[in-house]
């Protein structure tokens, strides 16, 4: 009986996955809707918020379209990692998805804090984190390389033997939920759900701009990885959103490509090779201090 289960988790994972893939969306369309009326009702709806949402499905769209192209060759790379490399092959079973959905969780959070630690990561991410509006939509603006990186950090549990699909359908799982956190419409939960789940109030500190809200709450199902390692701040304070400097376009080319542009100025206009690298390696708040360092040094002169 319990062989029988695991052959019918391993064949219906595929199934799964192309559910949520296929359902979700439409899911978060209807929520967005319900969104734009409470804006209405609040005379919050302009036609910059409209315009920037529009974006921003545009760009999953973009994601989409590189998914189609690239999608087999990293799930190809899974099993072949899998069937070559893994310690063990692990069944598909009740408790190997709930571990997978933990693992893939503390994965992503650590995939999340090096898009934000790292200068040509966070090329593609800023993309994300660009919009100076808070809702569902926000959470399908996506960069040109936002695919990439998912897979290095990924590909351990791969290692430890989770079935590729496994994985594959518990990244899902932690993006799906990611997903409804991009609101402004549910306040704060109850404390003990706050305490150990990751909130639509944990995730607005993290699109803030507010310097006590920078590069915190990383998280994506459970906000306890960040008060492990020292990355949780509590809403309190009103957030303010998006990047510096801004970008004012909705134009979903623009926005797509603004981090990558910014990157490709900041390297051409640097003053030695070693500078570029650090660039490409440091946080982005490095390129932001050196700048600055440099207009108080030209103040000084003058």
């Amino acid at each position: 009986m319990e062989f029988m289960s695991e052959v019918f988790l391993a064949r219906d994972l595929p199934y799964i996955e192309a559910w949520i893939d296929d359902n979700f969306l439409l899911i978060a369309l209807a929520i967005f809707g319900l969104e734009l009326v409470r804006y209405a009702f609040k005379k919050k709806l302009t036609m910059n918020l409209v315009g920037d949402s529009i974006t921003n499905f545009i760009t999953l769209g973009f994601l989409v379209i590189i998914i189609f192209f690239v999608g087999l060759a990293y799930l190809g790379a899974f099993y072949y990692f899998y069937n070559n490399w893994s310690i063990t092959q692990l069944p598909i079973t009740g408790w190997t998805i709930l571990g997978g959905i933990i693992l893939a969780d503390l994965a992503y959070y650590w995939e999340h804090r090096f898009m934000h630690i790292n200068g040509f990561a966070w090329g593609t991410h800023t993309v994300h984190h660009s919009s100076p509006h808070f809702n569902i939509s926000v959470a399908y603006r996506f960069g040109p390389l936002d695919w990439l990186f998912p897979f290095f950090f990924y590909l351990p549990l791969v290692l430890l033997g989770f079935n590729p699909l496994l994985v594959l359908l518990c990244e899902t799982i932690v993006q799906v939920y990611q997903t409804l956190l991009h609101t402004e419409a549910v306040k704060k939960l109850p404390r003990p759900f706050e305490a150990i789940f990751n909130t639509p109030s944990h995730h607005r500190v993290h699109h803030a701009t507010n310097k006590q809200y920078i590069d915190k709450n990383y998280a994506g199902i459970f906000i306890i990885w960040d008060r492990m390692f020292g990355t949780f701040a509590r809403e309190e304070e009103e957030v303010k959103y998006g990047v510096f400097p801004r970008i004012n376009s909705v134009n979903p080319f623009k926005v797509y490509f603004s981090g990558y542009v910014k990157l490709t100025k900041q390297l051409w206009n640097a003053p030695s090779w070693g500078y570029r690298w650090n660039l490409l390696v440091k946080p982005p708040i490095w390129a932001w201090e050196q700048e600055q360092a440099a207009k108080k040094a030209a103040a000084l002169k003058q």
